[in-house]
């Protein structure tokens, strides 16, 4: 019995090695191939949602897209390491005063996950999204990083990607949005199928008037110069 159960054991260890290696192969490889559908999408589908999803490349999105999840979601995004120490510091110090407003989860942490895991907590999800965007931040770059968060990201109703949301919600290519359009988009991230764009409620309006003012700063300081450059 004992020897049957070392055999198992060995079998699964060389899945499981095999799995890690084709991870790590496919993050290498993602650097130049179009962004794959996720077990998130799956997961949708398979919860009877209609999946709607545009690749586009990052030049095809408006400069404005881009400063409003950097101004929603992460601002020191072109500054970090895939990583936020800082942010997390922050976060340990609002949870040990009782606070939960400050997230610490990094654009770069939300593409690893959406890429290559599933929602969800636990420390070992948190510990594989930690090291895939510690290594996408190299392999990938910034503005990899972003074109593949803008093609993964679900904006609700099964709607994955900012063309496709920007089609569905507005009528438009992700190109043409405006300013209070993208910043009406990044308001909703954190809960895109609580909250709505069409029409936005109360706390979306003053949370997307919010955005645009920190979208001013983002372009302002430059805060998106990783992924923008000039634009």
């Amino acid at each position: 019995m004992d020897g049957r159960l070392n055999v198992w054991a060995k079998r699964l260890g060389l899945v499981l090695l095999g799995l890690v290696v084709v991870v790590h192969v496919l993050l290498v490889m993602f650097r130049f191939l179009p962004t794959p559908g996720t077990i998130n999408m799956l997961s949708r589908k398979l919860d009877g949602a209609h999946i709607a999803r545009v690749l586009v490349n990052v030049d095809a999105v408006s400069p404005h897209v881009v400063r409003a999840v950097i101004a929603a979601e992460d601002t020191r995004f072109c500054q970090h390491g895939g990583i936020d120490v800082e942010a997390i510091e922050k976060a340990m110090d609002e949870a040990e005063a009782g606070s939960r407003r400050r997230g610490a989860s990094t654009i770069t942490q939300q593409t690893a996950k959406n890429v290559f895991l599933w929602n969800g907590g636990g420390y070992a999800r948190k510990a594989a999204e930690a090291w895939f965007a510690l290594l996408s931040d190299r392999i990938w770059g910034k503005r990899r990083t972003m074109e593949m968060y803008l093609n993964v990201t679900e904006w609700g109703d099964g709607i994955f990607g900012i063309e496709a949301a920007a089609r569905l919600r507005f009528n438009k290519s992700a190109k043409d949005l405006t300013e209070r359009e993208a910043a009406l988009l990044a308001a909703v991230l954190p809960s895109p199928n609580k909250w709505r764009v069409d029409p936005p409620g109360p706390y979306v309006n003053q949370r997307t008037g919010t955005i645009q003012a920190r979208m001013r700063v983002v372009e302002r300081d430059g805060l998106a110069k990783c992924v923008l450059g000039t634009r």
